[in-house]
Order: structure tokens, then C-alpha cells, then sequence
């Protein structure tokens, strides 16, 4: 699938609603977004091929020397002076409140006009192939175990097209993600749940992972309707790689978001410079970070994408900011300003967020653990910003003891405490990495974007219970 046609076709409409509105307003882009998107699912009772979150349409950012406002619509065909006077009107704010704003700085506008394309190979593929695979993995699941009482499987694609246009600027960028995977349910007189997930870049990948560890997942939804809740306490702990990225996610994901800095609602701010980490600790976030779901060419500002080093050698660096906040911050702009859709404000969010490999051996940490337990699968994660401290929940652990895995599962387990004491307790990080992208993430309740995380194996020492 090219780029949106429909966006190619509207870049000279851009130009003119800019040149407009640059009569006003010292600052002008605009964004349009054409998001194509499907969903294809099976389970024992049904399947269906359909349209998944699409979107289309436009978001006018202006700025007057000192403050930003933003004008969304689904078209700006027609008389471009009568759209900018509309969008000129709507901007006036009552004076009391337009004393309390924070004043920015001015924003740059350097020229450049580039087209970026990550290809995609999802018009090899039909809605009826597509589908048909969904049903025969479910079908194969429900027939190697009677006590498999359901087995879902699903394939999501979507492409993104993205038009951003100033009076310097013309970018254009096209990509597309891939999710899919496959859960069962378990009923061996306690009902349970296995899942196995994944993001690729292309279906390829998607359909050669789908039809793999189907054993292995019955065994795990087997092993977990046996799991007994932890005995609450403080122990050793080894986390899998999507643990690891929950870890990073939830407690130098949101607490450096930098419009949180500018509201004075994250103790990160006054922590840069400082040891926050242990010294073997590294973090990145950034849409150049890694390739994965959340990796894009530009964010919803224009601002290319970064990868932007926040932890070095356990030393908080950077933050991560959108246009609004970097220039309210009076620092560069990362490249994390990020939509919802196109109807919703920009603000700093994550990306692709993991910690960096060590140089340990899997193996030597799980046999350095006299008592403790090797987590599993993110299930959700919340934290305090303001506080440091962190909740994460694991779908379910393994104890280990004298240095090696035991048959004794747990689930769920919450990790919960203070993030620099998380952070500082990690002793020991693998030399194996993967980052996971087959989630969302929200700013607080809402505001949902894709994301990823992920790292090595860490082992370190926390609240379990």
C-alpha cells in the first residue's frame, strides 16, 4: 500500500491554509493523518475480518511568540480564508486565563522537505489468507488438549501515512506495524489464561511466529491453573524481558515525560545528574531507538525522531519532551510528541523505551538467587510521578532456590516500592535483549498511543506480594 493518496493530494491546500494563517500567527504546521488499519480473529465459536482504529484527517498547531494553540477538523478543502478566520476566532481565549498560560519560547522552523517510507509487505497477503490462518491455529490449539476450553487468535496490521507541512517545512512518512498472536484458556479445575504476543514489522514475521509453541503455551496455561498466590515479602527477583520493559515503562517512562516537568508533577526533575540507578544501568526511549512499534521517521510536531539516552551509568541524563514542553522548558524538543488521534493534543509520551544490555549470562543469575523467584509477562503497571514509586504486575512467577528453577508457579505477582530503590538494587543485567510492542499505553486514563519496552534480564531485589 503507498502513501495516503488522499494526503499527496492535499499538500498544496496545506501550503495556503499556512500562508493564511501565518498572517496571524508567527508559527504554523499542520499534520494530516490517514491511518489504515485491520483486525482478523478466530476462537472456537466465531471469526471475523474488520476494519480496526482507523483515522483521517488534519491538526492545525499555531503559535503567536509566546503561546501554542490547535484547531482539528477532517477537511480543509474550500475557501481558505473563510478556514482561517474560523480558526483565528477560535483561538481567542478569555483574558484571566491567557495571564495564567506558560510562556514559550519561539519555535524554529528549519527548511527541509523530505519523504521517508519504511515498506511493507502487506499487500501480499488476502483478507480470506489471513483470516484462514487465524481459524486453523485456533482450531489446532483446541485439539491438542480437551480441558482447552477457548483459543483466540488474532493478526493485526495497520499503515500509517502522516503529511506535515510550514512554511519551511514538507515531510512525509509511511510505515506500517504488525501485531498478532494467540491465548488460550485452561480448565483443569481452576481456569487460566496463556497468551504469546508479539509486533513485527512485517506479516511475514507475524505468520511464522503464529503457528509456533503451541505446546509450550497449553503447558503454561496448565502450569498456571496449579499457581498459588506469593507469600508477600522482599526477595531476589529475575525479570523476563517484557518485565524488564514494564520496570522501565513505569519508572523512567512517565516520570520523564517532560510536560510532567513543566506542571511540577515529577520528582525526576529535580533528580537530573543524579545517581538514580545502579551503575550498571542504561535506559533509552526513542522512535530511532530500536525498530518496533512505536518507531516512526518524525512525531506529530515534525520533529525527527530521536533516541535519547535517560539513564547513563545509573545517571538520570535526559527527559523526554514534545514541541510544547521543550519549548516551555527552554531545552530541544526530543522528538515524543505524540496524538492519540488526530482530534487530541500532542504531549510528551514514550516510545520504544528499554534498558540497555549487560554482559551477564542468564543462566549465572538465576544460579546466583539462593530464594527468589524469575517473573513473567506484563500483565499492567501504574505509577506516582510526583512520589517515585511504582506498582507492577507480573502474569505469573517462578520460585527459584538454591540457583534453580523449581515446578512451584505464582500468580499474579505485584511488584510494588520506590523507584530509585528498584533501580539501585540491580546487580546483575544479561547479555540477551528483545523489545516487545504489542500494547498501548495511556496518559493516565486516556490518550492511548502505541508503545514498546523491553531490555535484558535484570536481576534485582523488590517487594513482592
Amino acid at each position: 500500500m503507498p502513501f495516503s493518496t488522499y494526503l499527496d493530494s492535499m499538500r498544496d491546500d496545506c501550503k495556503e491554509l499556512v500562508a493564511q494563517l501565518s498572517k496571524s500567527f508567527e508559527y504554523v504546521s499542520i499534520l494530516g493523518t490517514d491511518v489504515h488499519a485491520e483486525a482478523y480473529r478466530a476462537d472456537r465459536k466465531m471469526s471475523s475480518a474488520q476494519d480496526g482504529e482507523g483515522e483521517c484527517g488534519f491538526v492545525i498547531k499555531m503559535h503567536n511568540g509566546d503561546s501554542f494553540y490547535e484547531y482539528s477538523c477532517d477537511d480543509i478543502k474550500g475557501d481558505k480564508k473563510a478556514l482561517a478566520e474560523k480558526i483565528v476566532n477560535s483561538t481567542k481565549t478569555d483574558p484571566e486565563l491567557y495571564e495564567r498560560r506558560v510562556k514559550t519560547a519561539p519555535v524554529s522552523d528549519t527548511p527541509m522537505k523530505k519523504d521517508f517510507v519504511r515498506e511493507t509487505d502487506f499487500d501480499k497477503y488476502s483478507d480470506e489468507y489471513l483470516l484462514s490462518l487465524c481459524k486453523n491455529v485456533s482450531k489446532k490449539l483446541l485439539e491438542k488438549d480437551e480441558k482447552v476450553l477457548n483459543a483466540m487468535v488474532v493478526i493485526q496490521p495497520y499503515t500509517v501515512s502522516k503529511l506535515f507541512i510550514t512554511k519551511n517545512r514538507e515531510l512525509s512518512q509511511h510505515y506500517g506495524w504488525a501485531n498478532g498472536g494467540k491465548m488460550v484458556i485452561y480448565n483443569d479445575g481452576k481456569m487460566a489464561q496463556a497468551r504469546d504476543f508479539d509486533g513485527a514489522g512485517s506479516l511475514a514475521e507475524i505468520i511464522a511466529k503464529l503457528d509456533k509453541n503451541l505446546d509450550k503455551l497449553i503447558d503454561l496455561a496448565k502450569h498456571l491453573t496449579k499457581a498459588q498466590p506469593i507469600k508477600p515479602g522482599v526477595y531476589d527477583v529475575i525479570t523476563d524481558s517484557s518485565i524488564t520493559g514494564l520496570i522501565a515503562h513505569e519508572a523512567f517512562g512517565h516520570g520523564v515525560e517532560m510536560d510532567q516537568f513543566v506542571k511540577d508533577r515529577a520528582m525526576a526533575k529535580h533528580c537530573v545528574g543524579q545517581y538514580v540507578a545502579s551503575p550498571i544501568t542504561n535506559m533509552h526511549d526513542g522512535a530511532a531507538a530500536t525498530v518496533s512499534v512505536a518507531s516512526y521517521f518524525f512525531d506529530d510536531d515534525g520533529v525527527l525522531a530521536h533516541d535519547t539516552q535517560i539513564i547513563k551509568d545509573g545517571i538520570l541524563v535526559a527527559g523526554l519532551s514534545d514541541l510544547a514542553s521543550a519549548t516551555q522548558l527552554g531545552t530541544e524538543p526530543t522528538g515524543n510528541g505524540r496524538r492519540d488521534n488526530y482530534r487530541r493534543k500532542a504531549y510528551s509520551r514514550m516510545t520504544n523505551t528499554f534498558f540497555s544490555k549487560g554482559t551477564d549470562k542468564l543462566e549465572d543469575m538465576i544460579a546466583s538467587v539462593k530464594h527468589g523467584y524469575m517473573l513473567f509477562e506484563t500483565n499492567n503497571g501504574m505509577e506516582d510521578p510526583k512520589n517515585w514509586q511504582i506498582q507492577c504486575t507480573a502474569e505469573y512467577g517462578i520460585e527459584i532456590v538454591d540457583g534453580k528453577l523449581t515446578e512451584n508457579y505464582v500468580s499474579p505477582v505485584v511488584m510494588s516500592g520506590s523507584v530509585p530503590e528498584l533501580l539501585k538494587s540491580i546487580s546483575m543485567i544479561s547479555d540477551e535483549f528483545e523489545v516487545h510492542g504489542s500494547g498501548y499505553c495511556g496518559k493516565g486514563y486516556k490518550e492511548w498511543v502505541r508503545v514498546s519496552d523491553g531490555g535484558p534480564n535484570l536481576k534485582a531485589r523488590c517487594k513482592l506480594g
